[in-house]
């Protein structure tokens, strides 16, 4: 799949078949339409590669760069801006939550996930005539609602309900149709995950080229994290944390997943779509020049940096470097400082005139290439870790407290175990042994129960998953957000939150011009 990521614009297939046809008494020979398009397999496979496309779509002309990292670290008590202090100030607006309407951040991403709804829809509505090869054909269907259901939960998460389309947008459609409920986009979501579960295949199914694409155990991971979402901020939708775990549980027991023996290695070319892989972005680096037309991503160039190859953003805070005990190894393949040498070089690290903490994010660290423009680093969306986590939690809330302490204790293991990043030696590319102390992340023991274990599971998730942009989502949905925050952003920030009767959840603004043009109700306060 990394290798054969195809950019292919599915807008460029709708033709004017009604105005042929009045010209003609029958379709003309060798024009491809949007309907025959997908009744061929080899095309049809290029069409959900399109809807995959958008995935990667990190920054554009115009559109202003929009990556993941800018919500669920920055937003988040785990990272600051960084660059330079003047240097993209709407993303310090929407962490101070001062924004408005115009953010290029928000907007670009708004913008992004309904072109790959559009998508999707477009192949989930013309895949259905396809008479071919029916396993091939039930594959390609589940990515589409995969990739549709992951679209939609990311603007679910963002901006709150949203209008719902389980087909290309008509006519008759555009500017009439209203927001949809938080809880209703949720149901949209969920059954597009559990679709996608009943379609794909599992990960060991799929050949060698095809690896990266959304598996059955990515269905019901995604799934898994949507329904834990809603418990902590609307559950109208009435869910239980025991969904939660049957879901977690369906993928621990499936054999598909394991655990990386060495945590320094997740986040380094060698550890792309690894075992521990669940879904991440697949990325091949190129030369070519900014826009979302390529195969390649800058949203580690971004983070890396400014005194390497970069221009320094995201950077870790203290608060996140002091919730590490002492001597995790996880802590220097999470965040790096000034002196520490990294993929073999030495960084100098300009605080505060290019950083905002002294700290950068370890694991989008990359190595300037002789000639480069797009960095071909994957961008992990869900590990296997995660998945444990999730399973842990799940069974802290279920009563099966043994089972989440005896969860924390192989990851924690896993962490205590683990080597040095790589290049912690100048001029070398090779992982070093820790050699951390006996005493190192001890197990947890059988007397941590009740709200200490589910602390317990809280800590672990921030700093397994440290820097991978889920922070912020676990501090909104365990009610902790709004009292991380200072005084006065903390007002600014309850003016601008949806109530889903849970815990208040945050949201950015709706693009104005989408307001305008589809009638669309604003976010509060905006």
């Amino acid at each position: 799949m990394k290798k054969t990521r195809q950019l292919v614009l599915l807008s460029l297939l709708i033709v004017a078949a009604v105005g042929c046809k009045k010209v003609l008494d029958k379709e003309p020979l060798g024009v491809e339409t949007e309907q025959n398009f997908f009744l061929d397999p080899s095309k049809a496979i290029l069409g959900i590669n399109a809807v995959y496309d958008v995935l990667a779509w990190d920054e554009g002309p115009g559109a202003g760069h929009n990556y993941e990292w800018m919500y669920g670290d920055v937003l988040s008590d785990d990272a600051e801006k960084g660059s330079t202090p003047g240097d993209f100030p709407t993303i310090s607006a929407m962490k101070e939550w001062r924004t408005d309407p115009g953010n290029t951040p928000a907007n670009s991403t708004y913008y992004n996930m309904w072109q790959g709804i559009f998508r999707a829809n477009t192949v989930i509505k013309n895949l259905s005539a396809a008479t071919w090869n029916p396993t091939l054909k039930n594959r390609i269907m589940g990515e589409a609602h995969f990739l549709r259901g992951y679209f939609y939960f990311y603007l679910a998460r963002l901006f709150g309900g949203m209008p719902l389309f389980t087909e290309p947008v008509k006519p008759s459609e555009f500017g009439t149709t209203p927001r949809a409920s938080l809880s209703d986009t949720y149901k949209l979501i969920e059954a597009d995950f559990k679709k996608a579960a009943e379609l794909l295949p599992e990960r060991s199914a799929y050949p060698a080229a095809d690896l990266g694409r959304a598996t059955r155990g990515a269905a019901r991971a995604f799934l898994a994290r949507a329904i834990m979402y809603q418990l902590g901020t609307d559950n109208k939708n009435a869910h239980t944390w025991q969904e939660v775990y049957d879901l977690t549980n369906s993928i621990t027991s499936s054999g598909e997943y394991n655990l990386l023996a060495n945590y320094a290695q997740l986040f380094e070319d060698e550890g792309e779509n690894s075992s521990e892989s669940v879904f991440e972005v697949q990325c091949k680096a190129n030369t070519e020049g900014w826009g979302p037309i390529k195969s390649g991503t800058t949203n580690n160039i971004i983070q890396n940096n400014r005194r390497l190859w970069g221009w320094g953003f995201n950077n870790p805070t203290i608060s996140l470097g002091n919730e590490f005990e002492p001597n995790d190894p996880r802590k220097a393949c999470t965040m790096y400082g000034d002196g520490d040498i990294v993929l073999g070089i030495k960084n100098v690290i300009d605080f505060p005139n290019e950083n905002a903490t002294g700290f950068l994010n370890r694991k989008a660290a990359i190595i300037k290439p002789v000639e480069s423009k797009a960095s071909g680093q994957n961008i992990r969306k869900m590990r296997y870790a995660d998945v444990l986590l999730m399973k842990a939690e799940a069974a802290a809330y279920t009563s099966k407290e043994g089972e989440a302490r005896d969860i924390l204790n192989l990851i924690r293991n896993r962490a205590r175990n683990s080597g040095k990043p790589k290049g912690s030696i100048e001029n070398t590319l090779t992982y070093e042994a820790n050699n951390a102390p006996a005493n190192t992340l001890p197990p947890i023991a059988a007397s941590v129960t009740g709200d200490a274990l589910k602390n317990a599971i809280w800590h672990e998730r921030r700093v397994e998953l440290g820097m991978e942009t889920l922070r912020f989502w676990d501090q909104v949905r365990t009610g902790k957000y709004l009292s991380s925050l200072p005084a006065a952003i903390r007002t600014a920030c309850q003016s601008h939150c949806i109530t889903g009767g849970v815990n208040p959840i945050p949201v950015l603004p709706l693009p104005l011009t989408e307001v305008q043009s589809w009638g669309l109700a604003q976010n509060p306060g905006y």
